[in-house]
């Protein structure tokens, strides 16, 4: 990997329990702790498959064993590597999908989201939408309204992931541009300049809408299937 490329690795969580223990071997103590809180067996599972699956990335990547790479988290929660700054990388993931975003030496955000009908869209648009965003979406036609929201929703997910503040920088003051949605028009303070920051949509199909947010621009994007590789 070089700096001026990115890599987006997505693919299915199985939870199937015969890799279980396999992926469980290669978390470390903390990641351990979080997934023994789950109630819900289907959701263990699938934190467990995640995460293993982030750490055999990383290992193929760094050249190093999956259980001895230092997974840290800064103060709002973003995770990063102790040992590799130089490395970003970011993790989402929805009911059974995952997405993993990597590249040097920048900030990096990523985010996906299935869709499904909510009951107040609007609602949701007025909490987290800027006004020239809000005035894009309600004139919409009803039949794209509900995939043009998932498309801002996890641009700005993706953003404030790659900031590290999470969502308390609050989502409408993260302004993406609708006439141009891989650039924002405004961004808090505490986050630089807009036109540092850009926006990348990115396609899973299956309902999967996705987005990744960085303060550079890249000249590759590779798309690749985590599962290709991981399990062999």
């Amino acid at each position: 990997m070089d700096s001026e490329t990115v890599e987006i690795w997505h693919g299915q969580v199985t939870a199937e329990a015969v890799h279980f223990q396999a992926y469980w071997r290669v978390l470390d103590d903390a990641e351990q702790t979080q997934a023994g809180k789950f109630k819900n067996e289907l959701l263990c599972k699938r934190y467990v498959e995640i995460h293993g699956r982030l750490r055999n990335l990383l290992s193929r990547i760094l050249n190093q064993p999956p259980e001895k790479i230092r997974i840290k988290k800064a103060k709002h929660g973003k995770p990063y590597l102790a040992d590799y700054p130089e490395l970003a990388f970011n993790l989402s993931h929805t009911a059974d999908r995952l997405m993993i975003a990597l590249c040097l030496d920048c900030q990096l955000g990523a985010d996906i989201e299935k869709y499904k009908k909510r009951i107040n869209l609007s609602g949701l648009v007025d909490k987290c939408f800027a006004e020239e965003e809000a005035a894009y979406w309600n004139q919409l036609p009803e039949t794209k309204k509900i995939p043009e929201f998932y498309r801002f929703w996890t641009r700005k997910e993706a953003f404030v992931k790659a900031t590290g503040h999470g969502i308390t920088l609050g989502l409408n003051h993260c302004v993406i541009n609708p006439e141009n949605p891989s650039e924002f028009l405004r961004v808090p303070d505490l986050c630089g300049q807009a036109p540092a920051w850009h926006l990348l949509d990115i396609d899973l199909g299956e309902g999967i809408w996705g987005a990744m947010a960085a303060d550079k621009k890249f000249s590759e994007v590779r798309l690749m299937d985590i599962s290709s590789m991981l399990d062999k």
